[in-house]
């Protein structure tokens, strides 16, 4: 059986729900080891961020489960799945917007008058922060964009389906944040920030034949910018990106044709 046939028999008994819960059962360790050794991977990440793991381990047990040995190797393979984006004028939003956001977000704070000092970018750190990263989207995107999103888009369209994956997604950060002595205040932009990132690349996903490999890459880049902002991330408010992020996702959902938020599979078929 052709990988497209069976992503296409996969999504059919794909249960999102199911999904959902194992990823946060498998989660429950690391968030007690980010609770019990109050360590920290990278500033602002604490050893709850291991967890990145979850969404692809979860997608594989149901998948082994549901499709046998063929079924995760097709997930699997779908992580470099480049060739899926047939039009590559789509790279740019996906390596291009988040930077820009940040960059909209830096001249915000600027002109608001918090004094944010200017960014030390370099190119060795910073080609390392993009591996890194983009392992740790690939965790993550083979879960949420390879197995969960689909199915749900079948019953709820793109749009509202990326709002309540977003908001999972959201919520299963937050005891990691909470380890990083996040306020609440704090968490509650960021997750209107996460929110709308998620529209953004469910959008992008849709646009790009369904791409895990485009997602990884997008998600990557939501991370490393808010590392390279000064300094690692602290000056970073989410208030200014959260609304910078949501403003950008709503333009998207006023531009986003019903069809696309319908018929994801056709879209990957063109």
């Amino acid at each position: 059986m052709s990988q497209p046939a069976l992503i296409r028999r996969a999504s059919t008994s794909q249960s999102p729900w199911a999904f959902v819960v194992l990823v946060f059962v498998l989660a429950v360790p690391f968030y007690g080891m980010g609770a019990v050794t109050g360590l920290q991977l990278l500033p602002g990440i604490p050893v709850a961020g291991l967890a990145f793991v979850c969404p692809a381990l979860a997608a594989l047990i149901l998948t082994r489960r549901a499709n046998g040995a063929e079924g995760t190797t097709a997930l699997l393979k779908r992580a470099f799945d480049r060739k899926r984006i047939r039009s590559k004028i789509w790279y740019l939003p996906i390596l291009l917007l988040l930077p820009a956001a940040s960059v909209l977000a830096f001249a915000v704070l600027r002109l608001t008058g918090t004094p944010v000092p200017a960014p030390q970018i370099a190119v060795l750190p910073t080609l390392l922060l993009c591996v890194g990263f983009f392992v740790g989207a690939l965790g993550e995107e083979l879960g949420w964009s390879g197995y969960a999103i689909d199915p749900m888009q079948d019953r709820w369209g793109a749009l509202r389906a990326s709002v309540l994956l977003g908001s999972v997604w959201a919520v299963w950060h937050y005891p990691g944040l909470l380890q990083a002595h996040r306020s609440l205040a704090w968490i509650a932009w960021w997750s209107v920030g996460t929110v709308a990132a998620r529209v953004i690349m469910v959008w992008l996903y849709g646009n790009t034949g369904r791409s895990v490999f485009g997602a990884a890459l997008f998600h990557m880049t939501i991370n490393v910018t808010w590392q390279l902002f000064p300094v690692h991330g602290s000056y970073w408010d989410p208030r200014v990106s959260g609304l910078i992020m949501a403003a950008t996702a709503a333009l998207i959902a006023m531009l986003w044709k019903p069809g696309q938020q319908a018929r994801p599979r056709e879209a990957a078929g063109r």
